[in-house]
Order: C-alpha cells, then sequence, then structure tokens
C-alpha cells in the first residue's frame, strides 16, 4: 500500500486543523521519507529498519534540520524578517541548512561558528558554509558565542525588522513540530503497512528538538514505540527531564495557536538517552562510530557521518547485541544532510 508522495497539508495541520492560519508550513521535502528493513547489518536480536531522513529536502541538502525549518522559516516570513541569526559548530548542518532554504526566500543567514574537531567531514562542510552565501563569524568557543550573538543581533537589526534567532539544531518549540510531524508519519507508515510498529526509534540527540518532537508526534498518534536517544553533544544540557520539558513547550505553544486536543502525559518512559557513546566531546570521532559507518556503508550502502548519525548507530548495533531492544523492531533514523 502505498502513501502519498506529496501530501498538501502536514499531517499536523491534518490533525489539529485550527492551528493552520497561526501556523504557517512550506513545503521543503518529499514526504513520507522511504522506510526499509536492514537485511544486510548485522544487527543482532530485534530486525532493525530504515527510516531514510537524509532523503528529506528538495535541494542538494536533506537530513532533519530541513523539517524543522519547514515551520520555523515561514514565521520568520510572516513576521516580516530578513536576517536568520543562528549558531553552531563549523561543522553544522543546521546552518548550511539554515543557509540555504532561508536563501529560497530571501533570507539572509548570520551564522556563529563554535570550534570542533577538524576532519575532512568538517572541511568539506566548511566549504560549504563559505559558498553558501551567509555571513560567518568564528566565535571559537561557547561564551565567545554568548558574547557575540548580541552584538550580531544589533548589527542587522533594522525598524520593523529584527533578526529572527533561531536556537543551535532548530530546537525551539516550533522548530520541534517538525519531528512530530516525522512522528505522525511514522504512524501513518505503520498504518498503511509499509513499516511495522517499531519498540524503538534510534535517533542522534545533538540539541534535542528531534528526539522531543518524536516523543510528542509519536504519543499523539497513539504508538507505544519509545525514543531511544544517543547523545553526540557536549555543550548543551540534553537529559529526559530536559527534553520532555521542551516537548510540553510544544504542547503549550499548541494550544497558544489554537489547538484543542488531549496531551499526553509524557514521562521518562517514553525516553531513553545514552551518553556512551559521545567520546570526548562533540565532533570526536570514537573507533566504534567509525566500524558503524563503515559497515553500514559497505552492507547497506548507507552514508553516515561521524559527527551524528555513525555514533547513533554505533550505540544501536551493540544494545541490540545485548538484546536490550528486546525482539523489537527497532527503526534507525538516519538524520544525515549531504546528497
Amino acid at each position: 500500500m502505498e502513501l502519498d508522495d506529496r501530501p498538501a497539508l502536514p499531517l499536523l495541520h491534518a490533525r489539529l486543523p485550527e492551528v493552520a492560519d497561526d501556523l504557517p508550513f512550506r513545503r521543503l521535502g518529499t514526504a513520507p521519507t522511504p522506510v526499509r528493513p536492514l537485511h544486510e547489518l548485522p544487527t543482532g536480536v530485534a530486525p532493525v529498519w530504515l527510516k531514510d531522513e537524509s532523503r528529506y529536502g528538495d535541494g542538494g541538502w536533506g537530513g532533519n534540520k530541513v523539517r524543522k525549518l519547514e515551520w520555523l522559516l515561514p514565521e520568520a516570513v510572516r513576521t516580516g524578517r530578513r536576517t536568520l541569526l543562528t549558531v553552531g559548530g563549523v561543522g553544522t548542518n543546521w546552518g548550511l541548512a539554515a543557509a540555504l532554504y532561508g536563501r529560497e526566500l530571501g533570507l539572509h543567514t548570520v551564522l556563529a561558528l563554535i570550534d570542533q574537531p577538524i576532519d575532512e567531514h568538517v572541511r568539506a562542510q566548511l566549504a560549504r558554509l563559505e559558498a553558501s552565501g551567509a555571513e560567518i563569524h568564528r566565535t571559537r568557543t561557547k561564551s565567545r558565542t554568548v558574547l557575540t550573538a548580541p552584538l550580531l543581533y544589533a548589527k542587522h537589526w533594522r525598524p520593523g525588522a529584527a533578526p529572527f534567532y533561531l536556537p543551535a539544531g532548530g530546537s525551539a518549540p516550533l522548530g520541534v513540530l517538525g519531528y512530530v510531524e516525522a512522528g505522525l508519519e511514522i504512524a501513518a507508515q505503520v498504518r498503511a503497512g509499509v513499516l511495522p510498529e517499531p519498540s524503538h526509534v534510534v535517533t542522534a540527540i545533538g540539541s534535542g528538538g528531534t528526539a522531543a518532537g518524536l516523543v510528542l508526534g509519536l504519543r499523539l498518534a497513539g504508538l507505544r514505540t519509545r525514543v531511544f536517544g544517543v547523545v553526540v553533544n557536549d555543550t548543551l544540557r540534553l537529559d529526559a527531564p530536559t527534553l520532555l520539558r521542551l516537548a510540553d513547550r510544544t504542547i503549550a505553544l499548541l494550544r497558544k495557536r489554537g489547538a484543542v486536543f488531549e496531551a499526553p502525559a509524557l514521562t521518562t518512559d517514553d525516553l531513553e538517552i545514552t551518553r556512551n557513546w559521545l567520546g570526548p566531546g562533540y565532533g570526536h570521532p570514537i573507533p566504534a562510530a567509525t566500524e558503524a559507518a563503515d559497515l553500514a556503508g559497505d552492507s547497506e550502502g548507507l552514508a553516515l557521518e561521524p559527527v551524528y548519525t555513525a555514533k547513533a548507530l554505533a550505540a544501536l548495533l551493540s544494545h541490540n547485541a545485548k538484546g536490550s531492544f528486546g525482539t523489537g523492531p527497532v527503526l534507525f533514523l538516519n538524520t544525515n544532510g549531504p546528497r
């Protein structure tokens, strides 16, 4: 049974039509993203499926960041902004996606970039950032970024058009809606018979919005699926209570914009988080992730990157080998961006 390749409305608007006018949306990719079993991967006890978010995005850049921008960019346009201001590491997928998709809407992007280990992946990303037209400021450290951000905001302030600030990774309640949408999409794929209901969805956690949105979207859709998050960032607080509060703030946003619905009571039973695959810190490679990326590429043709998705898959393989996911099935979210 096939799903509509490009629904006219986001699933969230279809479910909560009363928010459509107050929560504008702009489709930037083709939904739903494909799902398939990973038969060739030596996955352990539970069968493992893939939801390939790298395929999301109509331009030359995909991944989970695009889903968040579908809600954030229309809000910037609606409120008359001309400049996006955001932060990330020097290899930021988020900053590049904001620059590329914002440019399509006539929005100029200003990036404050924190240092991270430089490898081939980061060098290629820096080249993409420099070619994107974004205004780049190498602020080096988190503390210098905090001090510099107000100066950049003031520099780009115009009467009636203050810069539109995007938090790292788009992980504000408005951006979280991107993965509420993805959770509803997973449920639609389960109902359509193209995916068995997963016991767990495994995703990397870099800023928290993807995991928070999934938890809320899956519960709104009535699935029992738990989210298993693999923390890859040591510069933000990314524990389960923090991410559940972000999901609750997203519920509050929906209600503020007119949604009338019975909100699920989210608890730490809905979200399990591990920090065991972070390594020395954000952007630092670990051998297990390198092995997982090589294995995924050789056996399944998957392109993973070392900062997020390779670490998430390494955690999945280790936990599944121990039977920690039970009989599954487990759904791996490939959130990688480059084509």
